[in-house]
């Protein structure tokens, strides 16, 4: 496989369509189960468990580790 560069790398950029429809959608204990996520290949689905059939947001590794690093230091917090 070719090395990638750039924005690729990093994870932004278009991303395939995946096949959801074998995906084991994951939930915290902690939570309502409101926010689900799936590990389908190497990408990581998001989702709203109230709306199952709603909308999907579709991570690479990096986006992932970038959206989870912000929630942790409290980047989306209301102000």
């Amino acid at each position: 496989m070719a090395s990638e560069t750039g924005a690729a790398a990093q994870g932004w950029g278009p991303k395939p369509e995946l096949d959801l429809t074998g995906a084991e959608w994951l939930s915290s204990d902690q939570g309502d189960g409101a926010v689900q996520i799936a590990f389908v290949g190497e990408y990581i689905a998001m989702r709203d468990g109230r709306e199952p059939d709603g909308p999907v947001l579709v991570f690479t590794p990096a986006e992932w580790r970038a959206f989870v690093l912000g929630a942790r230091d409290g980047e989306f917090d209301p102000r």
